[in-house]
């Protein structure tokens, strides 16, 4: 399928049996869990009967699983103890991905604190993520996958040429890769409407970091205008982005095969009402 269609799909009550239940009643075609609290830093074991019905299941029905790690890590924090849990977090969260077999864990980029400059933090981010990335060592490990911010406070990633001295600070590591956000990209100042919109921030973006390296986008209107570097996403085309972009998105080479992933908000009905309408701007 050129570009498979679903969202984030709630765990509690088991991977497979909530989280996949969810993704067939929203009609989804690919999935995003989260393998641990998202807004803390504990690091739980899983259940391995749910792990092997999850990873079983995605196998059979075709549909790839990606994980988001949780939002308290930030590589470029000037808290010593903020950058040993962020460590300790996405290897847990990278582990947990080969274990359920996720194609990719999803980890925001982060943001330079205390006043340090983006050098020092971009530094950090190698001494402390590039040892996570030589890890992934097997052949079913996940790629770790960058994802942006709308631009707030000293973010260390949120236009698409910042991708660039991110991508140096770690050597270019085979198995990074992005995630768009196109809410994101859109409030930090890449206008994704008007004819060329998507299709020039998508060509920038493979020009900052080369052919193959965009593996998910997370498909999100915006509640707000470009440039506002605020993240509050909106359902598909009931936001200031519109339902075109979205349409050239999926016309763009560099998203070949790339799967589409909503966190969007209306609850179930209103994810199965975007990935529907993701699903006839493909087809149309």
């Amino acid at each position: 399928m050129s570009h498979p269609v679903g969202g984030h799909v709630p765990v509690a009550g088991g991977l497979a049996k909530a989280g996949l239940s969810y993704a067939r009643e929203i009609g989804a075609e690919t999935v995003q869990v989260f393998v641990a609290n998202p807004r803390g830093w504990a690091t739980p074991p899983g259940n391995p009967v749910q792990d092997e019905r999850f990873r079983a299941e995605c196998a059979t029905e075709g549909i790839p699983a990606y994980v988001h790690a949780p939002y308290l890590i930030n590589f470029g924090s000037h808290t010593e103890a903020t950058v040993e849990r962020s460590v300790a977090s996405l290897r847990h969260s990278l582990r947990r991905g080969r274990e359920i077999g996720a194609l990719g864990v999803v980890v925001h980029t982060g943001s330079a604190t205390g006043g340090r400059p983006r050098e020092a933090a971009l530094a950090q981010v190698r001494e402390h993520m590039l040892p996570l990335l030589d890890e992934l060592t097997h052949d079913d490990d996940p790629y770790l996958l960058l994802e942006s911010t709308a631009g707030q406070g000293s973010s260390l990633c949120s236009l698409a040429e910042d991708f660039g001295p991110y991508f140096e600070a770690l050597d270019a590591h085979p198995r990074l890769g992005i995630c768009l956000d196109t809410c994101h990209i859109f409030a930090a100042g890449h206008d994704l409407t008007g004819q060329d919109g998507a299709r020039d921030t998508l060509d920038l973006l493979v020009k900052t970091v080369g052919e193959g390296r965009l593996k998910l986008i997370h498909a999100n209107d915006s509640k707000d205008v470009v440039g506002a570097h605020k993240d509050r996403h909106a359902n598909i085309g009931a936001g200031h982005i519109g339902e075109e972009p979205f349409r050239q998105l999926m016309r763009h080479p560099a998203t070949d095969g790339v799967p589409l992933i909503i966190e969007t908000p209306g609850g179930k009905d209103g994810h199965a009402a975007d990935v529907a309408r993701l699903k006839e701007l493909r087809a149309g």
